[in-house]
């Protein structure tokens, strides 16, 4: 017999039953305060996630703040090294009499602009950098911004005004980088006033 003339056999499984679907069963009614249960965690969930969006953004404000307090201040090492030789500059120039200026030759002339020409862009390059100068001549003494170094009696000026400057003060951003060394005036207006209402009240009529 060939392999034609042999007949296939039958490899097919017998069919089972018909698939019948499943009828649609409706769900049970809910339980009574699942939806109030359900309208709760939404609520703490959407306070939850509140929260977290506040501290997310109190926290990228405070690392902006760091970054540029950072890069603000993150000199004031060097800064103080440079005061240094800003403080040189201006004893240098100082230490020049004013008459001796006026009757000075070309020379000595050319090394006090030189020194002036200095120390204008040393300061000018603090500046850029968040470092700047003050002088508080006349002001009213500050202990924030100012040392005291002695008294002056002065009676033309009012008690606490800053009268002599020793050293300069210098600020980095918002806060003081050096205070300024200071002398204060003692007495001033409060003795003058005392003054003139002794000499009023001595007066004849």
């Amino acid at each position: 017999m060939t392999d034609r003339d042999r007949q296939p056999e039958d490899t097919t499984e017998p069919t089972s039953e018909p698939v019948v679907s499943k009828p649609y069963i409706m769900p049970d009614d809910p339980e009574p305060g699942s939806v109030e249960l359900l309208q709760k965690e939404a609520a703490e969930a959407r306070d939850r996630m509140l929260r977290t969006l506040a501290e997310m953004e109190n926290l990228r404000k405070r690392t902006t703040k760091e970054v540029a307090d950072a890069r603000l201040y993150g000199i004031t090492g060097f800064a103080r090294d440079v005061l240094d030789i800003a403080d040189n500059l201006q004893r240098a120039l100082d230490a020049v009499p004013a008459e001796a200026r006026a009757a000075a030759d070309p020379g000595l002339t050319s090394l006090i602009e030189g020194v002036e020409l200095t120390e204008r862009s040393l300061l000018n390059a603090l500046e850029k950098h968040g470092v700047k100068k003050f002088d508080p001549s006349g002001q009213k003494f500050d202990p924030n911004f100012q040392q005291a170094m002695f008294e002056v009696p002065d009676a033309s000026v009012p008690a606490g005004t800053v009268v002599q400057v020793m050293q300069a003060g210098y600020t980095i951003g918002e806060r003081v980088l050096r205070p300024a060394l200071v002398g204060v005036a003692k007495g001033g207006a409060k003795a003058a006033a005392a003054a003139n209402n002794n000499e009023s009240s001595g007066a004849p009529n």
